[in-house]
């Protein structure tokens, strides 16, 4: 906990009154949400990601006065429930009764290698505050700007963090006013929609210097299960900010489900669990030393998508989508769709997907079937992003400097590029100034978000078509709209029905404002 350091927030009385009741606590950083409808818990995380600040004080601002005061509860979980749970959960080790318990929790103020960390469960929904929303140019009160300290980092690290920042609230202003030269508002256009789009824009354009230790909020829905995976894991990593709130995690959890993380505090049985986890990765960490895989190898990396290897036919995946109307087994409707030719397998499985009218209409589970693993080396901005796919596998390695950075080309045509490259080499520096004092886990926190990380994504046919609609969306930013047009590409190499079935797919590439249409809708919604 020493080495955490977080803004501190401060409440009227009046204000911890209303707020007392549906916080578990006032002044950290990790709290549940609780004596709330689930509605307003998932108003709450949704509000989250636009908002500049913290879940509380969004409570007060836009829902405290539509809601009836109640008391403060007791949420001790009873005698009753709290036995049974200790004769399933921990007497017969039955972990699925974990599955049948949830809650609301919100993590302040984490770097952006957290948030990596905390998102990485399969089982949960997560929202995040968002770079596209929320400008890092101002300082807070008693703080300053918003990155993660650390004691053992030193005075050089904070003088580096001052310069992003700093280069950072310069170019965001350049570069907005070079957007809004560069798209003015149409005729007839609304003047607020168009000015939310310039600033979308703008934003996007900057994030990348941005450092990995800038401070964002992720709120968590999780089931008790999930979250005792969580706090193990949190508490098995080396980065000492991943421990301190692996433990607020585990207080805040023992107040809302205690039985639920019974077994963590347990030297016996959660402290064996986070020394396994300790011995596994180091276990890793010194094989891949001996065999000579921990050192990068030959000049930077350029961005990349490469389909290392896809499992499974079109012929399997007819077979896969018909499985569930037939009376046979699997290997006689191979055989039956091994008779049609290429031009009627294809015309099939456009019968079987059916006419999408938006790209929430998913085919069967049949195209789970195929799969793909993909090494993508793209920015870490990109990265954080596609990370959040929760149907899929994602590994990826040290964030570090060896494979190179990304430059926006708007950024150089705005004739900001030489202030972008001066922030990325102060970021570099200040990696390897912390590396070569032992600092090696901790040195990313200094990398801007434009450095580049190498990464898997292994995934399913029917993940890869929601994925790659997704991100590939005129709204999207462009950094993972490349990703994701490179792996719609390399896809259609293999399995082009699986590509064509990719119907809410853009790859236009002119030059605008991403954010517009969507600022128009949310207009025409919501009257504001």
């Amino acid at each position: 906990m020493e080495t955490v350091t977080y803004p501190l927030e401060q409440f009227t009385e009046e204000e911890q009154a209303r707020l007392a009741p549906h916080f578990t606590n006032l002044d950290r950083p990790v709290f549940a949400l609780v004596n709330l409808p689930e509605t307003v818990k998932g108003a709450l995380f949704a509000r989250y990601s636009r908002y500049a600040g913290t879940l509380r004080r969004l409570f007060l601002d836009e829902f405290a006065d539509s809601l009836p005061e109640v008391p403060v509860v007791d949420l001790a979980e009873g005698e009753r429930a709290a036995k049974l749970y200790e004769t399933i959960f921990l007497g017969y080790g039955d972990d699925s009764v974990a599955q049948l318990g949830g809650a609301h929790i919100a993590c302040e103020w984490t770097s952006n290698l957290l948030t990596k960390i905390l998102q990485r469960p399969r089982l949960a929904a997560y929202l995040e505050q968002s770079t596209r929303y929320i400008a890092y140019d101002t300082q807070l009160e008693d703080f300053g700007y918003r990155y993660h300290r650390d004691p053992r980092f030193g005075p050089a690290y904070e003088a580096a963090m001052g310069e992003l920042f700093s280069a950072y609230s310069g170019l965001l202003a350049g570069v907005s006013a070079w957007v809004d030269e560069r798209f003015p508002a149409a005729e007839g256009e609304s003047p607020a929609a168009h000015r939310r789009a310039v600033r979308a824009k703008a934003l996007d354009l900057v994030r990348g210097v941005l450092p990995a230790a800038s401070l964002s909020h992720v709120g968590i829905y999780a089931t008790g299960q999930t979250y005792e995976q969580l706090v193990l894991h949190l508490l098995a990593h080396p980065l000492a900010e991943a421990q301190a709130y692996g433990e607020m995690l585990l207080v805040e959890l023992q107040a809302v489900m205690p039985s639920f993380v019974a077994r963590v505090p347990r030297p016996d049985r959660g402290g064996r669990w986070i020394d396994y986890l300790r011995e596994r990765n180091e276990a890793a960490a010194a094989a891949a030393e001996r065999l000579g895989l921990g050192e990068a190898a030959g000049d930077a990396a350029v961005p990349s998508v490469r389909l290392l290897r896809a499992h499974g036919s079109e012929e399997e995946l007819v077979a896969a989508l018909l499985y569930e109307a037939a009376a046979v087994g699997e290997g006689q409707a191979l055989s039956a769709v091994a008779r049609l030719s290429p031009d009627e397998r294809a015309a099939l499985v456009r019968d079987l997907v059916a006419t999408r009218e938006n790209r929430r209409h998913r085919p069967g589970r049949g195209f789970e079937t195929l799969t793909y693993r993909f090494e993508i080396v793209s920015d870490y901005g990109a990265f954080r992003d596609l990370q959040r796919h929760r149907l899929l596998t994602c590994q990826w390695q040290r964030l570090s400097p060896d494979l190179g950075a990304d430059v926006p080309h708007e950024v150089e045509e705005a004739g900001l590029g030489p202030d972008y490259g001066r922030a990325l080499e102060t970021s570099r520096a200040e990696y390897e100034r912390l590396a070569g004092a032992g600092l090696v886990e901790e040195a990313p926190y200094a990398l801007c978000l434009a450095y580049r990380i190498r990464y898997v994504l292994e995934l399913d046919a029917r993940e890869a078509l929601h994925l790659i609609e997704l991100r590939s969306g005129r709204e999207g930013h462009p950094s993972y709209r490349a990703v994701a047009l490179q792996m719609r590409e390399a896809i259609a190499a293999v399995h082009p029905s699986v590509a064509a079935a990719m119907s809410f797919v853009d790859d236009s590439t002119e030059p605008r404002l991403e954010r517009l249409l969507s600022e128009m809708r949310n207009e025409a919604r919501t009257g504001r």
